[in-house]
């Protein structure tokens, strides 16, 4: 047979027909619409979930698999498009009873007298959600000027330079409104940003799930900021994201820190009761991510003194801790201070310390409050942008995606650590939400240190945001998985073998 009777016969043998695939992007819309995971899907056609992952972001199965999933496909789409057209009917039938309700409402009222705005200070005569604003930001001084500092009380301990109004590097003139943005958002509108960014960096680098994860990273800032303007679409309040900062925000040296104390915990039990002890280690997730519900204040810090909190307002306070007598089992809600008299904290450890020393704990005195620097406050804020983070990362660990989870992580702990100084967030610069969210970070492992003692449990060791050491049946108290409300286990170790001899925790084994 000559060299073209073999490719006649070779071409005749072969088949031009391919089992014709969809876009790689309606693939996954197609499996997330019937709220199916990759991990259900890779199961099914016996394949793992990273197959799955590249062949949404391109990459084409061949031979029986990708029959079986162009099956699946088709079969999707015929599924989606029936229940499309049910909806339709019943909405049909039931426009004219929709017709007559509102689309949304507004949250806004005239105030019967003016009262100070919570951005810029000045009257305003009107209110949003109960918290005084300016509706039209011409009218709202912190689109024009910055406010003096007031005169600095005796009681602030370091001497202080006067400031620019301004900050060298940052982006703008150094105030920024961020504006409220609409009320109403049709769920239509509102796109998938951390999957349609995974999808077209996963196609960008052919389905190298290492490769893709690593340029996720790098560009973890930026995006955060984008879902973050995203969210704040359907917000209610405006955003001050350039004010000025008082002076114990601003660094004392180039290379040092600010006048802010986080309370940042570092603790461990002085003495175990005399014997051997199995102590597990506990790791916190998504401690940051769980933080970022707190109360932030909205607008410029304003000064204020006196022994007295306002839970309108949040923001930084000027107190003297009360003595903390339980430091044999429980850290102390300060955190590790060597130093006596007054410090300055944020919200959430004046919140904590206020609550402890209440008729319902009573653990300590309350501590006294000597002068604050806040501004009116809201706890929902970055509820959005944090449901948003939270949804991708349960779905990331459902389906085994390395790549999502490991982006989303980087955004929420880039997010945090950018706020303040930091040459790679140039649209937000709030060094005052930065130590609040850290703080509640610290507060939060504080309330899971005391609910494992008031449920029975030994706290040995409390460190940072994320580290809880117990000895007993910590599962009787806490869910185990990695969900931002479960713990997993981090290490476990022994610790005293002599039952005459008290033991102490291993300094090496967190």
């Amino acid at each position: 047979m000559s060299d073209f009777q073999s490719i006649d016969a070779l071409l005749a043998s072969a088949s031009s027909d391919r089992t014709p695939l969809p876009p790689a992007e309606e693939r996954r819309s197609l499996r997330e619409d019937l709220h199916l995971t990759r991990a259900q899907l890779a199961q099914a056609l016996s394949v793992s979930p990273s197959t799955v992952g590249g062949w949404e972001a391109g990459r084409d199965p061949s031979g029986e698999v990708r029959e079986a999933y162009a099956y699946f496909l088709e079969g999707a789409r015929t599924k989606l498009a029936a229940a499309t057209a049910a909806a339709v009917g019943e909405l049909a039938d039931d426009k004219p009873a929709e017709a007559d309700q509102a689309v949304g409402t507004d949250d806004t009222d005239v105030l019967p007298a003016p009262r100070p705005c919570v951005l810029c200070g000045q009257l305003a005569r009107h209110q949003v959600e109960g918290f005084p604003q300016h509706l039209d930001p011409a009218k709202c001084s912190t689109a024009t000027s910055v406010p003096a500092p007031p005169e600095k009380p005796a009681l602030r301990t370091a001497s202080r330079q006067p400031v620019p109004t301004g900050k060298p590097g940052r982006a703008g003139s150094g105030v920024k409104v961020v504006p409220v943005g609409q009320r109403v958002q049709a769920a239509s509108d509102t796109p998938d940003l951390i999957g349609s960014a995974v999808a077209a960096v996963l196609a960008e680098h052919a389905g190298d799930v290492e490769a893709a994860t690593a340029a996720l990273i790098k560009r973890a800032i930026p995006d955060a900021m984008a879902l973050l303007d995203h969210t704040r679409k359907g917000g209610r309040y405006d955003v001050v994201a350039h004010p000025w900062l008082p002076d114990i925000l601003r660094k004392q040296t180039a290379r040092g820190a600010d006048q802010v104390w986080e309370a940042r915990p570092k603790w461990s039990r002085p003495e175990l009761p005399a014997g051997e002890h199995e102590i597990t280690a506990l790791d916190i997730n998504g401690a940051y991510l769980s933080a970022l519900k707190t109360h932030l204040p909205l607008g410029q810090l304003e000064h204020s003194t006196g022994n007295h909190h306002d839970r309108r307002r949040a923001g930084l306070h000027l107190i003297t801790p009360p003595a903390w007598d339980h430091g044999a089992y429980l850290p102390d809600p300060i955190g590790n201070r060597d130093e006596p008299g007054p410090l300055w904290v944020t919200e959430p450890t004046l919140r904590l310390l206020l609550r402890v020393s209440g008729p319902k704990y009573g653990l300590c005195d309350p501590p006294e409050i000597h002068e604050s620097w806040t501004s009116g406050a809201t706890e929902g804020l970055l509820e959005k942008f944090r449901i948003a983070l939270k949804d991708a990362r349960d779905q990331a660990i459902a389906e085994g995606d390395d790549a999502t989870l490991e982006y989303v992580k980087a955004m929420y702990s880039k997010f945090v650590s950018t706020l303040g100084e930091s040459n790679y967030n140039r649209e937000l610069y709030r060094t005052d939400w930065m130590h609040l969210i850290r703080s509640q970070a610290f507060a939060n492992l504080w309330w899971k240190a005391h609910r494992a003692y008031d449920e029975g449990l030994m706290v040995v060791r409390a460190m940072g945001t994320d580290e809880l050491h117990v000895t007993g049946d910590w599962q009787a108290v806490f869910p185990e998985g990695r969900g931002v409300t479960e713990v997993k286990v981090k290490d476990t170790y022994t610790v005293g073998t002599d039952p005459d001899q008290p033991a102490q925790p291993s300094e090496g084994s967190s």
